[in-house]
């Protein structure tokens, strides 16, 4: 059992196989990385085990490009990571933000992969395009087109709720934010797909070669825009933003391929995976789905914690920067450290019944999702706007949104999502 192989002659589910061996392995060998847990859904268990007997712990991965690394699992250590940017460092150059460090020879910065003071002159320039004087004039653009996309789903037939709603809505929202050509849009949901995925055969990207094509191919399209607006003043768009910024006028093509990367994920995966979480916890918490129609009010409220629930980004990483004790373990210089965010949101000792899905949660915004300190989600308010209106939109039209089958989920550690779900609208 300790190799980590399910036996289908001993297990009814691969589930059941790794809930027992999350007890039962050495703690040494546990290893979060490990794909198998997260398109299975089975890292739960691992989790709770680390977090009652590991808290920090550290992985000596079997996967090359991995290697060592601490897990940080409980919800007030991973805040006190977060926060300290002077002792964990996001730096792409010392590996930057996930548990697969940047490859030496094509590695992309971004403000998110940055320490002080660059990180923050970065930000800024982009901050205005999410602040609440500009959420104020998108919301009504955004309701226009989840009622457009609603007008097109079929009614009491199955259909694939990621492709149909997650993606196109939040596609549709990432193509304003850039002004990008409208009938090219969905090449911003194949940019980001690439750009968090692992090359294996048969996934979404086969080889590294391929990755770094396609993402040099993004970047001559930006590049192409970039030039058509650098000297119009009048922009508002990202990219417009971007080229007239003082602290980003000047990026090399690679920093501003690597901040395409940050805002197209960041607008993407995270608000396009919590939508499919939502429509899912509900359907788990069928007395949830009661509540939400008796009163609909409780709609901010339950963003908050579908939010926290899904946890769309299952991690982040540091670089620690100095020898830093954390409970009784060295955490030493050049050590990569992973805050597992999705482990914090489900700690008992700082959330109460943490595995449940409770609309009307106190407290229900204390939650991990969007990060902490000076790293903290620039677009949060944004998709927890768009994840309002469409569950405004849905109590208007449907009675019930039917979960026909487990969802496939994406074969990552780092985004913590949907490739697709089959659902069924009734009116």
């Amino acid at each position: 059992m300790a190799d980590g192989n399910f036996n289908p002659t001993e297990y009814t589910s691969i589930q059941d196989f790794h809930a027992e061996r999350a007890w039962s392995v050495p703690l040494e060998e546990i290893d979060m990385s490990m794909h198998e847990l997260w398109t299975h859904d089975c890292h739960w268990s691992y989790f709770e085990r680390l977090r009652q007997q590991a808290p920090v712990h550290w992985c000596e991965s079997k996967e090359a490009r991995i290697g060592g690394y601490w897990s940080i699992t409980r919800y007030h250590d991973i805040m006190a990571v977060d926060i300290n940017h002077q002792q964990f460092s996001s730096d792409a150059f010392l590996g930057g933000i996930t548990i697969v460090s940047f490859d030496q020879d094509f590695i992309l910065p971004m403000f998110i992969a940055m320490d002080p003071p660059k990180h923050d002159a970065q930000r800024k320039i982009v901050q205005p395009i999410v602040g609440p004087e500009n959420l104020a004039k998108m919301e009504a653009t955004i309701r226009e087109r989840v009622n457009l996309i609603f007008d097109e789903l079929p009614i009491d037939e199955e259909f694939d709720w990621v492709d149909k709603v997650s993606v196109e809505l939040t596609t549709q929202m990432l193509a304003t934010l850039f002004d990008f050509p409208w009938e090219d849009r969905r090449k911003l949901t194949r940019w980001s797909d690439v750009t968090t995925a692992l090359p294996v055969p048969g996934g979404i990207v086969e080889t590294e070669d391929q990755r770094r094509a396609e993402l040099f191919e993004c970047l001559a399209y930006f590049t192409n825009l970039w030039n058509q607006r650098v000297n119009h003043a009048d922009g508002t768009d990202l990219i417009s933003m971007l080229a007239r910024g003082e602290a980003t006028k000047n990026m090399e093509p690679r920093e501003y391929l690597g901040n395409l990367m940050l805002l197209i994920v960041g607008g993407n995966d995270t608000t396009r995976n919590s939508l499919t979480g939502g429509v899912y916890a509900l359907s788990k918490f069928p007395e949830e789905a009661k509540k939400l129609r008796d009163n609909p009010n409780l709609i901010p409220n339950m963003v908050s914690e579908i939010i926290r629930w899904q946890t769309p980004l299952a991690h982040m990483r540091r670089t620690a920067v100095e020898d830093v004790e954390m409970g009784d373990k060295l955490i030493k210089k050049g050590d990569k450290v992973v805050m597992w965010y999705v482990s914090g949101n489900r700690d008992e000792t700082a959330i109460e019944r943490p595995n449940d899905f409770w609309i009307d949660r106190p407290r229900a915004r204390n939650h991990l999702s969007f990060g902490f300190g000076i790293h903290r989600c620039v677009g949060n308010r944004l998709a927890e706007m768009q994840i309002r209106i469409v569950w405004e939109e849905v109590l208007k039209r449907y009675s019930a949104i039917e979960v026909v089958s487990e969802p496939r989920r994406l074969r990552s550690s780092f985004v913590k999502g949907y490739t697709s779900m089959r659902v069924i609208l009734r009116r």
